[in-house]
């Protein structure tokens, strides 16, 4: 069997391993039309930063060190630019000497990744205005850093690589400044949870530019102009187009293959295109939501991985399917970590779900432990079958443990109150004896069992103002007076049952506090006295890093202590 493999990285060098790993005899040529075949393309911004130093570490395997180890011919600089499915060959382009080819195969696999968006506009072909894709693109923007050392940077983009770009860039001393035509950075979050990101990129003295397009470049001495919508022009010494990026998959289109809506490869579950063999994987296809079911683009380094072993484990007669993607994602935020799994609200509300959410902020281990930093959960799950729909967590130490803890709920079919049985490992300086993925739980449990309800940020422009409700604070008198939300009277928690009286038991009580945990045990204390009281999910911790892009790294004020904590 002759298997050819259009790209390489994650994808097509993960199938073109497993092949070989599965049959001895076949023969594999990879053709990349990059000078590398395998590379880490998401430690790429790091390298531009100084983070990662040595250039070759950037390189997983080389041509060489492919062929000694998997007997595969691997040939960089190589373009395919016309697949004849009715003959089985490709024509190749050597890049460096110009000359063509023909290739026959048995077997193809198509694992073209995606090209950054370049929309219409004046100025893509200046100098100073660079997109990050290949390790090409980074070795050019560490030599313009280096040698031009510029002081100011402009980036057009508010997902990965645009962030992880702007925070290197600014660790260097570069001024940043954040153009993103959205409300928000980092859409797998929703805007409440993505406040914390812009709250920490503006403490790191970023600029941020949100709900602002992006509408040209023009060069002009020793500068970069970008022209914005309804806006003065930006101008720094180098400009990054970091907008999205889009399934490559002109060579399929060219071949007669089936594309879906987007552009992307159509595949069925065994990663098989629409001819029976020539298979797809990676950043061009279309793959299936796992949550919702829904086919759409997942341009992740993991699914990529998978999908290039499941189609090698197809092509040679296993029976391997790809059953979806959960779109599990993290991202370093400076000192700060924001991770999602499943849908957002955004995706959920979409694909008309109906949808309870919970948002909690305890801290990353136990409170009595020194240098605990608070982190933000929100979970989202269905409110009839109580499956886990998604979550997303943003803080520091131990975000990438509760996110992947979550995800592999999710995909284990846990419900949500579930996650409070879950037997996860505990001593004080990595988590508390209640795991913040079991207080997740926990709080799920009492929302379905009738001992708390809630109120969200949303719903306080219809409370604030009205006199047929009580809006009380529970944090104490020094936090209250530090910064409270309007319409909203303090009583400590720690005084509530001496002055019950101030209250009027024949309204409705809204609470809150800090991180939501006294204002839960506020509402507990209420409801037992015949109060109608609710909870406001994810405490004045959440309200204001939405109204001020600000947070508390902490959780609560040492007053404000977790209940039922092992003392050991």
């Amino acid at each position: 069997m002759k298997v050819v493999i259009i790209g390489g990285v994650a994808g097509g060098a993960s199938a073109a391993a497993r092949i070989r790993r599965l049959d001895e005899s076949a023969q594999i040529v990879v053709f990349e039309r990059s000078g590398y075949v395998s590379y880490a393309n998401c430690g790429l911004p790091y390298y531009i930063g100084g983070v990662i130093q040595n250039r070759e570490l950037l390189t997983l395997q080389t041509p060489q060190s492919f062929n000694r180890r998997f007997a595969i011919d691997v040939r960089v600089h190589h373009e395919v630019t016309a697949i004849h499915r009715e003959r089985k060959a490709v024509t190749v382009q050597n890049l460096e000497t110009g000359a063509e080819f023909e290739e026959t195969y048995d077997k193809l696999v198509l694992s073209p990744g995606a090209r950054p968006i370049r929309p219409p506009m004046p100025g893509l072909d200046a100098k100073r205005l660079f997109t990050l894709r290949t390790v090409e693109d980074t070795l050019l923007i560490r030599d313009f850093v280096e040698r031009e050392k510029p002081r100011r940077a402009v980036l057009a983009g508010g997902g990965f690589i645009g962030l992880e770009v702007a925070e290197n860039l600014c660790e260097m001393g570069v001024e940043v400044t954040i153009v993103q035509l959205l409300d928000q950075l980092l859409t797998p979050l929703d805007k409440d949870m993505a406040s914390f990101v812009h709250a920490r990129f503006r403490a790191k003295g970023v600029h941020l530019m949100l709900k602002t397009a992006v509408s040209g470049f023009e060069e002009r001495d020793g500068c970069i102009l970008t022209h914005v919508d309804g806006g003065e022009t930006l101008c720094a010494e180098m400009a990054v187009l970091a907008i999205g990026v889009s399934p490559d998959s002109s060579l399929a289109h060219e071949a007669g293959l089936e594309l879906a809506p987007r552009g992307a490869i159509a595949v069925d579950e065994h990663m098989r295109t629409s001819d029976p063999d020539i298979y797809a994987v990676g950043d061009a296809v279309q793959v299936r939501n796992a949550v919702t079911g829904s086919l759409g683009l997942v341009s992740l380094a993991g699914p990529a991985n998978k999908q290039g072993r499941i189609a090698a484990d197809h092509l040679c007669g296993f029976d391997s399917a790809y059953h979806g993607a959960y779109g599990s994602s993290v991202i370093k935020v400076f000192d700060m970590t924001a991770a999602a799994t499943g849908i957002n609200e955004h995706a959920a509300k979409e694909a008309g779900l109906a949808y309870e959410k919970i948002v909690l902020s305890p801290e990353n281990h136990a409170s009595y432990y020194p240098g605990g930093r608070a982190m933000t959960i929100k979970l989202l799950y269905e409110k009839e079958t109580l499956r886990i729909l998604g979550a997303q967590i943003v803080g520091f130490d131990g975000v990438d443990k509760r996110i992947d803890v979550i995800a592999t709920a999710m995909q284990a079919g846990l419900k949500a109150p579930e996650l409070a049985r879950l037997d996860l490992a505990y001593a004080p300086p990595y988590s508390s004896a209640k795991d913040p993925v079991n207080m997740a739980g926990f709080i799920a449990e009492n929302i379905e069992t009738g001992k708390v309800k809630q109120f969200h940020y949303e719903d306080l422009g219809d409370l604030q103002g009205r006199s047929d409700v009580t809006l009380l604070d529970t944090r104490t008198v020094g936090e209250y007076a530090a910064g409270h939300a309007e319409g909203f009277g303090n009583i400590p928690l720690d005084s509530l049952r001496d002055r019950l009286s101030d209250l009027d038991a024949k309204k409705p009580v809204y609470v809150m506090c800090q991180s939501g945990l006294r204002s839960y045990l506020a509402c507990r204390i209420l409801c037992q006295h015949g109060y109608d009281c609710y909870n406001f999910s994810g405490g004045y911790r959440l309200y204001r890093a939405i109204t001020e892009n600000a947070f508390n790294e902490q959780a609560n004020t040492p007053c404000g202590f977790a209940v039922g904590a092992s003392k050991d």
